[in-house]
């Protein structure tokens, strides 16, 4: 039987936040001024999630959307599109939701340039090609794939308009992860250029999902840092749930506004 934490948390508040991942958040050396932001965090199985992801999607903006050319509204990315040939290996373009290829379909023009020089992959297996233990472990909220590094637990998103190769930014963004063990591993910090806006910690919630979303309606979101646990997806790599000494975390749904230029 899955084992589920019912935590739902919402703050809203102009409070203050703390750079540098590298470091010691509760930290008086990370101080930096007050940033306002709204900051939705959730975590439980997927119907305990259901009302804060809702409402960081009206932050985010409505509507959905799936072509290039809006100017508000909010993206979405759940995997579940990505076809066969880029499901169940090693090789998922960092790209792929950020073509500016005329030729390419709009499903692949969402603005969303995933960042890095390690391997990734998207899973429709819940990572038991990997090792057969993942398959009690992870659960996708969207069926039915996953994604993770396969070689860094750190992971960079950066934006551009729609359809286009303009740099871009959003005003929020939020992400879904699965089978976050530990309360100070599973992060995510947002960047103004170099200017970090804060890093906030995904709620635990041990084979189920939690979500961490941040809105900062003065700011411009031009980078987005995830670290999604301590280990790497790897054969006979245990999790802490299954015995193991380090916190493996899948991730799933990004949601975030619509990416607009930065010029």
């Amino acid at each position: 039987m899955r084992k589920v934490i019912q935590k739902l948390t919402l703050i809203t508040a102009s409070v203050t936040v703390f750079a540098g991942c590298s470091k010691d958040p509760d930290s008086d050396e990370n101080h930096i001024p007050t940033v306002n932001k709204v900051v939705i965090s959730t975590a439980g199985d997927s119907s305990a999630i259901v009302a804060k992801l809702e409402e960081f999607r009206l932050l985010a903006g409505n509507p959905l959307n799936t072509a290039p050319g809006a100017t508000t509204g909010r993206r979405e990315v759940n995997w579940d599109g990505v076809p066969p040939a880029f499901t169940n290996n090693n090789n998922f373009p960092l790209d792929f939701f950020g073509s500016s290829d005329p030729a390419l379909p709009n499903g692949r023009k969402r603005g969303l340039i995933m960042n890095g020089t390690t391997t990734f992959r998207v899973d429709s297996t819940d990572f038991s090609e990997i090792d057969p233990s993942y398959e009690a472990q992870f659960e996708s909220f969207s069926r039915k794939r996953l994604f993770t590094y396969i070689g860094n637990t750190v992971s960079q998103v950066t934006f551009k308009v729609p359809g286009t190769e303009t740099d871009a930014f959003v005003k929020g963004f939020g992400v879904i992860f699965s089978d976050v063990d530990d309360a100070n591993l599973t992060t995510v910090e947002y960047f103004n250029g170099n200017k970090s806006l804060g890093l906030f910690k995904a709620p635990p919630a041990p084979q189920g999902f939690s979500f961490i979303g941040v809105n900062f309606p003065d700011e411009k979101v031009t980078l987005v840092k995830i670290t999604s646990g301590n280990g790497l997806l790897a054969t006979g790599v245990k999790d802490i749930s299954n015995g193991g000494t380090k916190d493996l975390v899948a991730m799933d749904d990004f949601i975030y506004s619509e990416p607009r230029p930065l010029q």
